[in-house]
């Protein structure tokens, strides 16, 4: 009589486990499994709004300028939309990366919407309101967001570290007062009468050249500067983690802080040097996003932009390749909400919806990888053979 561990998986399971069960290939395979799953879950509400998914899918390429749309507006063409994507892409992998760092020591970075907050604030008021000329005010921008942010994640490790004071508890209680101390001076010193936001900064320190006028192709288009800086970056982030002892160390002590210590790391150290980082590339996105993608800052609003990065870093596996591409997911989809919205008729809220989808299941992704594991264990990989073969040695058993 065949046991439990003799069972045979049917082919729909052993194809499954055969694409998502090799370990060596989760880290893509997982992600694109629940990015999968959650356009399944996107299109049926689409479907019960009455709507072709397909059409929607296609209209949020179209609108972040992956595809072509059927017409354009003087001076205006897929590249202007693609350009405008880049913007809004930019400071999301900043803002990705900064909660990957920390996730490696085992810190769950929360704040990084207050800190991009802070460092655009300060950065705003220094250099944005000056008369300083661009070739020194775009570089002190991002030197200003680094150290801003950097500073208040030292803070929130130094907590961490010195009083066990959790760096959620720590980092929600710093969003809620950086929130409300910007928007006191901003209302104060620094409103838009009009707009009812802060004034807009100087374009030489902005990071964003807005409306160049390209002569030779007769388009119109936002470039943003500080795209030059992400996959240097992320690069230099990938090479911090693996190829360094600091990097080393981080990982170590996110593994088993005990352990850490034991080795003789300095664990303290560790977590305020791991915020430190973080903090200072969630300043680099709050410079990009408050002085590059926009001019301004709306007061008592902490952008959603620190919130969506958790989720772009766990669906990239808390990896810097791997956030690259799925921050470009998400970005296309925020970008190309608008579009879908009146080419389809629907609530702009319904691209939020798919967003938020997408966001859901890629959290779900250790979830999946859990399950993946249960079944392999009722399956093993060894019992994973052909059928025939399966058949004829229990046949020699018999």
């Amino acid at each position: 009589m065949r046991g439990k561990d003799n069972r045979l998986p049917n082919p729909i399971t052993r194809g499954f486990l055969g694409v998502i069960g090799n370990e060596k290939r989760q880290s893509i395979s997982i992600p694109l499994f629940a990015i999968l799953l959650s356009l399944v879950a996107a299109s049926i509400v689409i479907l019960l709004l009455g709507k072709n998914p397909l059409t929607a899918i296609t209209s949020f390429l179209q609108g972040s300028g992956i595809l072509p749309k059927p017409d354009y507006a003087a001076k205006k063409s897929i590249l202007t939309d693609f350009m405008s994507m880049i913007n809004m892409w930019t400071p999301m992998i900043f803002a990705a990366l900064a909660v990957a760092v920390a996730l490696k020591t085992g810190l769950f970075n929360i704040g990084v919407s207050g800190q991009m907050l802070v460092a655009g604030f300060v950065a705003t008021i220094t250099v944005g309101y000056s008369n300083l000329p661009a070739a020194i005010a775009m570089p002190l921008v991002l030197v200003i967001g680094l150290v801003c942010g950097g500073a208040v994640g030292a803070l929130i490790g130094w907590l961490k570290h010195k009083f066990n004071i959790n760096e959620v508890v720590t980092s929600i209680m710093l969003n809620y007062i950086f929130q409300y101390v910007t928007s006191y001076f901003i209302n104060s010193y620094y409103v838009n009468p009009v707009s009812r936001q802060s004034q807009p900064i100087s374009q030489a320190a902005r990071l964003t050249l807005v409306d160049v006028n390209i002569a030779s192709l007769g388009l119109k288009m936002d470039i943003p500067l500080a795209f030059l800086l992400t996959i240097p970056v992320a690069i230099l982030v990938l090479f911090l983690l693996n190829r360094t002892r600091l990097g080393y160390e981080l990982k170590i002590v996110g593994l088993n802080q005990k352990a850490a210590k034991y080795a003789g790391i300095k664990v303290g150290r560790s977590m305020v040097s791991s915020m430190a980082i973080s903090g200072a590339l969630a300043g680099l996105a709050g410079v990009t996003l408050y002085l590059g993608y926009y001019n301004s800052i709306q007061p008592r609003v902490l952008t959603s932009v620190g919130f969506d990065s958790i989720a772009v870093c766990l669906l990239g596996n808390s990896h810097p390749i791997g956030i690259l591409f799925s921050s470009l997911l998400i970005s296309i989809i925020s970008k190309g909400s608008n579009y879908m919205s009146s080419i389809m008729g629907v609530p702009q809220e319904i691209a939020q919806v798919i967003t938020g989808l997408i966001l859901l299941f890629s959290a779900c992704g250790a979830y999946i990888r859990f399950r993946v594991a249960q079944a392999r264990e009722d399956f093993p990989g060894k019992k994973l053979k052909p059928r025939a073969q399966k058949v004829k040695e229990g046949g020699d058993e018999a």
